[in-house]
């Protein structure tokens, strides 16, 4: 055994997942096909529940501090309608304006600083597994050769070789629309007025937002603090791009050409980029040995979602892969990877193909359902709800739940603690990405009830306020594996949390005594 998990690709679910891994005491191989990292413009910002989660991991100041554009208000968009989160009093969705090269270096570095290099210009040729591990033919700089491991995990996107070679269906839909998104400034013979819109010589206005013709949609955002203005076409076709084929500046005014009549001139350049969309989904993210993450096992027919579910995937994995690797996870534990991603995958998928038939309807019964849409995302709730669906923030894991506690399943929320020395918050207790066990009642029978796995779970005590629990089990990846119902009778709530901490933990060492802390 050459190592313990092979992790195919260096894009950011791939680098997250090292970084968890090492995190948990695992040390991984990272394969990468290209010879250096590209600079092909991607994703433009990482946004939703991986913002919290890297926050937990004490990673969020890094990320923001990198940030070269001050990060925006909660505006998005969603099928064509904009949606503004800034009338929330706390708003799930949040991003960070933060372009996918500079999240990889981001990443690398922290791969770097935990002792672990990249083989860059490595590509894996062919997959072959048993009981026991798999075996990937690679093809490097100096030759092939073969690295053997116990487990190996596809980060390597959409036309994913380890998928194809684990034989895993990728079924779904591939949309004939072609995306281009470009920063750009534009010289003086263009008027930006104060409204946002543009007067342009020989042509008139251009007006700021999103305008549909019988040829395409047209979008135009301008930023209050800078010269920049975002700009996007869509456009239906049939030519097949390369996705690592930079779009050209030609390219662009070809395409505003063709949707709005009008030749756009462009005096700089800050961002090109051209994309597809396609709604497909594994069948399954494990064959054996074999399993998948981000774009490799999910794509999803909207922008501003995939980062955040690859880098959840990988969060997710980590620990249970890490739990396998050390010997002590439980029967099934690295199954419930893909039925909790998967879940999380197909709710994606639900409001990415919602936006599909908003954004894709041109006739006056389209133009109506999107006016409805834009009148519903006044009121509170639902745009408290859709905020939460965007971000990811809403899943819930289906987890055994013996007494109905409405946190067991759900993200931990960022409680602020208080201890007998200090304050802190659970968001500064998960930066070492260990399972806890939160007593926030004083329960000694809790904290006597969980010593036989203190080995593998930290257990804190500390007061909060209006959090509905008595105690929290809040596994490596945030989600709450258990909670204790306020005043839970010792009987119940001791079996409960052993039955949970066996479930995900494995089984207790043996103890002494009891003790209170």
């Amino acid at each position: 055994m050459n190592t313990d998990v092979i992790i195919v690709g260096a894009g950011p679910t791939g680098l997250m997942l090292a970084a968890e891994l090492r995190s948990a005491g695992v040390r991984p191989l990272v394969l990468e096909r290209q010879s250096q990292p590209r600079d092909t413009p991607k994703a433009g910002g990482l946004g939703g529940q991986i913002l919290d989660l890297l926050r937990y991991r004490g990673l969020l100041d890094r990320f923001e501090a990198a940030c070269t554009d001050p990060i925006p208000a909660p505006r998005f968009p969603f099928g064509g309608v904009h949606v503004d989160f800034t009338q929330l009093a706390e708003s799930p969705m949040h991003a960070l304006p933060l372009p996918q090269q500079q999240l990889e270096r981001l990443l690398g570095e922290h791969v770097a600083e935990l002792g672990l290099d990249i083989r860059r210009g490595h590509q894996v040729l062919d997959v072959r597994q048993d009981v026991d591990a798999v075996t990937a033919e690679v093809g490097g700089p100096d030759g092939p050769y073969r690295v053997t491991a116990r487990y190996l995990v596809g980060c390597d996107g959409a036309r994913s070789r380890v998928r194809d070679l684990a034989g895993i269906p990728f079924p779904g839909t591939v949309y004939p629309e072609v995306n281009r998104l470009a920063q750009i400034t534009v010289p003086d013979s263009v008027t930006r007025l104060d409204n946002g819109d543009l007067e342009v010589p020989g042509f008139g206005t251009i007006r700021a937002g999103f305008t549909r013709t019988d040829r395409g949609l047209f979008g135009m955002g301008v930023s209050p603090t800078s010269e920049v203005l975002s700009v996007y076409t869509v456009e239906d076709e049939t030519v097949e791009y390369d996705d690592d084929v930079p779009m050209t500046v030609a390219e662009l005014q070809d395409s505003i050409r063709d949707v709005l009549g009008v030749d756009l001139p462009v005096a700089e350049t800050l961002r090109l980029s051209r994309f597809t969309f396609k709604a497909r989904h594994a069948e399954r993210y494990r064959a054996g040995r074999v399993l998948l993450a981000g774009d490799a096992a999910h794509l999803f027919p909207a922008t501003g979602v995939a980062l955040n579910a690859g880098m959840l995937d990988a969060v997710n994995l980590a620990w249970k892969l890490a739990a396998d690797v050390h010997g002590w996870a439980p029967d099934g534990l690295l199954d419930t990877y893909h039925e909790e991603r998967q879940l999380a995958g197909e709710r994606t998928m639900l409001h990415t193909r919602a936006q599909v038939a908003l954004r894709r309807g041109h006739d006056p019964a389209a133009e109506a359902l999107r006016s409805v849409f834009q009148e519903l995302f006044i009121d509170e709730q639902p745009l408290q709800r859709l905020a939460a669906f965007i971000a990811g923030a809403d899943i819930r894991y289906r987890l055994p739940n013996p007494n109905n506690h409405t946190l067991t399943g759900a993200f931990a929320p960022d409680l602020i603690l208080h201890t007998d020395d200090r304050t802190t918050r659970v968001a500064e207790i998960m930066h070492a990405a260990r399972p806890i066990l939160l007593d926030l009642a004083n329960r000694a029978d809790l904290r006597d009830a969980a010593r036989g796995w203190q080995h593998r779970v930290d257990i804190r005590t500390a007061k909060a306020e209006n959090c509905g629990a008595d105690a929290l089990l809040i596994r490596p990846d945030g989600y709450i594996a258990w909670a204790a119902t306020i005043d839970e009778p010792a009987d119940t709530a001791e079996d409960g949390l052993r039955a949970a901490l066996s479930l995900w933990f494995g089984t207790p060492a043996a103890t002494t005594s009891p003790t209170s802390d």
